[in-house]
Parts: C-alpha cells; sequence; structure tokens
C-alpha cells in the first residue's frame, strides 16, 4: 500500500446511458480531481440507495456486513482504493477488532458500499491517482500515466466490468476514450442527455 494517501468522497453514482454501465465516481476532498471505477449494476444500486438515505424491506448484502460487524464489535477505520495492478483496481478494508488492526482485501465496490454505511473515511493511494486520476477540462496533452477508469470501454473480451473491477484502458495522446470520459467529467452535477445520476433499482 502507497504511504501517500489521499482522502476522498463519494461525488456519485451514474449510469452512461450510451454503454449502460455504471461508476461511481470518487473526488478528492480538496481538489478537483477524480477517480472514475466502473463497477456492477447490483453494487451501484447498493451505493446509491444509501446515499439518497433509502432504506430496502430487507438487508441487502452490504447491509447485512455492516451489521454483522458491529455486532461483532468490529469497527472499519477507513477503505482503501490501494493499488492498480494487472489492470484492475483493488481496496483494502483497514478494520478495529477490539484493538487489533485488520486489513482485508476488498472490490473497490464493495469497500465503498461498505463505507458509506459505516462512515468509514475513503482514502486512495497517491500514486492510484496519479495514473487513473481525471481533472476536469484536461488538456489533449495527456500525462502518459493517466488511465482510463475501470472498464474499458469497447472491449469485447474477458469477464464483464462488475467481475473485474477496474482494467483501466492502456492512456494514449489524442485516444478518443480519454475524450469521452473528459466530456463526463466535466458535466458533473449538470444533467446531460447521454448521462444521469444513478438512482435505486426498483424491486
Amino acid at each position: 500500500m502507497s504511504d501517500r494517501l489521499v482522502e476522498m468522497v463519494v461525488e456519485s453514482v451514474r449510469v452512461h446511458m450510451l454503454n449502460s454501465q455504471h461508476v461511481v465516481i470518487l473526488k478528492e476532498s480538496d481538489r478537483e480531481r477524480y477517480l472514475p471505477i466502473w463497477i456492477g449494476p447490483w453494487e451501484a444500486n447498493a451505493i446509491a440507495m444509501k446515499l439518497q438515505g433509502l432504506a430496502p424491506e430487507r438487508p441487502l448484502t452490504h447491509d447485512l456486513f455492516a451489521a454483522t460487524l458491529e455486532e461483532l464489535g468490529v469497527t472499519v477505520r477507513r477503505v482503501v482504493i490501494a493499488d492498480l495492478a494487472d489492470e484492475t483496481f483493488r481496496a483494502r478494508l483497514l478494520l478495529d477488532a477490539g484493538g487489533r488492526p485488520v486489513e482485508i482485501d476488498s472490490r473497490p465496490s464493495d469497500a465503498v458500499a461498505l463505507a458509506v454505511r459505516t462512515g468509514a473515511e475513503i482514502f486512495a493511494a497517491e500514486e492510484v491517482l496519479d495514473r487513473s486520476g481525471v481533472s476536469p477540462e484536461s488538456g489533449e496533452e495527456e500525462d502518459e500515466g493517466t488511465a482510463l477508469e475501470e472498464g474499458e470501454a469497447g472491449t469485447r473480451s474477458g469477464p464483464p466490468p462488475e467481475e473485474r473491477e477496474g482494467r483501466p484502458g492502456k492512456s494514449r495522446l489524442h485516444d478518443p476514450r480519454l475524450d469521452v470520459f473528459r466530456e463526463f467529467v466535466n458535466s458533473l452535477g449538470v444533467d446531460q442527455e447521454g448521462e444521469k445520476r444513478e438512482g435505486p433499482t426498483p424491486e
């Protein structure tokens, strides 16, 4: 795990209407830089429901996990988007089990869904942000370390986005996929025809 961690907040959960893929967008707490992560529809729904203050009739998986940890006296201290390896984002849960620190591997979507339920802080490793962070109004000459968010647009092989929790496309100058996502980030907070904020999926 990187020594340098940056505090993040959940900016929004959205679905891109052109490809029907879901994305959770994390934002640095003190600057305009975003970390977009493609996630599956069920995880997107779990995060969005909690952000909107909605409660399901019966506990969802993340609700059950959070309630179980609380009952066992385990506290979620923070979650960290800790690494980007093999084109996949990796997260870590940092827990306190009766004074004993515990770290557990996690998918980013599950880590964020748990964090919004427990009030745990969300962090990202600086090196991950350097490689995959996106800033609004970015110039065309992107640094070679910038990567597309997880779930390479247009990929027809390999596991679906919800299974790979990452897989950013290799960054290239003038990569049209990056241009599309820059427009996506620049539109945050503005409803547009091609994208919308993701709400809960009806039962």
